[in-house]
């Protein structure tokens, strides 16, 4: 099977999302996702100039070699653009080799271990009352997992809080990115948090009691000290995770906030290569990973490094947000199917616009979410819907200390 063709298609159906399109000689068509959250267009530029031109000509089937030609050939490696764009092509092939088997992807990695991914929900209010209101909406649309954020007394607008998008405008298909030619600018007080969560912590446990999993997303802005104090402070309401507590970069600092609290820790959004996690699988300071297929080298390289992970008794809590693509959830979901160490799937819903232009065969069903058994990765591209929708600039937010420091965002 000869690839014939690899084109990129920008779309944004109410965000922007970079597709990788190849086609074999025969007609078999793979999608791959490659969309990376505010420089979409640098990874549609390296893949439209410097890597489409490389596939021409060669053997769909050889998935392997192709990635490591990709990344080994290019003596720049690693980062997020060259990631995602190897990510899109793995993900591609791997659809036409799924297709060209006539199975799900899911059983090419060695078939199903379970029979669904358990799921968790994104719930937030900008107070108490709003946040158990969500965390009912969420259970109400079959959610068995909840992750929790509110708003912090004295902010205006803080990370995670659906209801309080940065700058005040519209939602961007549900995340906190916004059109724009600039960034927004939100304030920061770590304090103010750290008094704050334990106590949301408490009232959604005195509602809901103590069965729901519950998890918190700490968004890199705590240092080691403070994470550890947070962690320490939020034992009582057993989290399932606490994730990205401190900035990512600093892989020792995971060491110190071990030694002070037993709240599990999930990491690495942010990481796109198994070197950001040799420190932390192999002296154990993290209990789940948390890339993206998308991000991190697509199936391939995933695949590699939950088995690395498993060995050390590390389970998988893949990035599954709305930035994303259907195509990159896909893969991500075939891969929690058949993976042994499984541990939970981020799932947001996409908008009904993205969903008219990535046509989806996935299903969620009591708490679970399931590939389904349609060959390959089972998302289609709608490319009249796609050319309706151009691209439109967007960017995640800054954020400031209340002193006007930049701070992790």
């Amino acid at each position: 099977m000869k690839i014939q063709s690899a084109e990129t298609i920008v779309t944004s159906p109410g965000r922007n999302f970079v597709t990788l399109r190849i086609t074999t000689e025969d007609g078999l068509t793979g999608l791959g996702d490659a969309t990376l959250n505010g420089r979409e267009l640098a990874v549609e530029a390296y893949l439209r100039e410097h890597v489409a031109p490389l596939l021409l000509g060669r053997d769909a089937g050889r998935i392997e070699d192709t990635w490591q030609y990709l990344y080994r050939g290019a003596y720049w490696r690693r980062g997020p653009v060259t990631m995602a764009a190897i990510a899109a092509v793995d993900m591609a092939l791997w659809d036409i080799k799924a297709k060209a088997a006539g199975m799900p992807l899911y059983q090419l990695l060695g078939g199903a271990s379970r029979r669904g991914a358990l799921a968790y929900g994104h719930a937030s209010g900008r107070d108490v009352p709003e946040l158990l209101d969500s965390i009912r909406a969420h259970l109400d649309l079959g959610y068995r997992a909840i992750r929790v954020q509110t708003g912090i007394p004295g902010l205006d607008s803080v990370y995670g809080v659906a209801s309080s998008p940065a700058g005040g405008g519209e939602r961007y298909d549900y995340e906190p990115a916004q059109r724009g030619a600039l960034p927004a600018e939100e304030t920061w007080d770590t304090r103010a948090y750290l008094r704050h969560v334990p106590g949301v912590f408490e009232a959604v446990r005195a509602e809901f009691g103590p069965e729901l999993p519950l998890l918190h997303d700490g968004h890199h802005r705590m240092t080691p000290i403070q994470a550890a104090r947070l962690g320490k402070a939020l034992e009582p309401y057993d989290l399932f995770w606490l994730e990205d507590a401190t900035p990512g970069e600093d892989q020792a600092a995971l060491r110190l906030i071990r030694q002070h609290t037993t709240t599990p820790l999930a990491i690495g959004e942010v990481f796109n290569s198994v070197h950001d996690y040799t420190t932390l699988l192999s002296e154990r300071l993290i209990d789940y990973v948390r890339s993206a297929v998308t991000h991190t080298g697509g199936v391939t390289a995933m695949k590699k490094l939950l088995d690395l992970a498993g060995v050390y008794g590390v389970k998988s809590g893949m990035h599954g947000p709305t930035d994303i693509s259907p195509v990159g959830m896909a893969a991500a979901l075939h891969l929690d199917l058949a993976i042994h160490n499984f541990g939970i799937q981020e799932y947001m819903r996409h908008s009904p616009r993205t969903l008219e232009v990535f046509e989806t065969s996935y299903t969620f069903e009591e708490g679970l979410l399931h590939p389904s058994d349609t060959p390959g990765l089972g998302v289609t591209l709608n490319t009249e819907a796609a050319a309706a929708f151009p691209y439109s600039a967007a960017y995640l937010p800054v954020n400031r200390l209340t002193d006007g420091t930049v701070h992790d965002w």
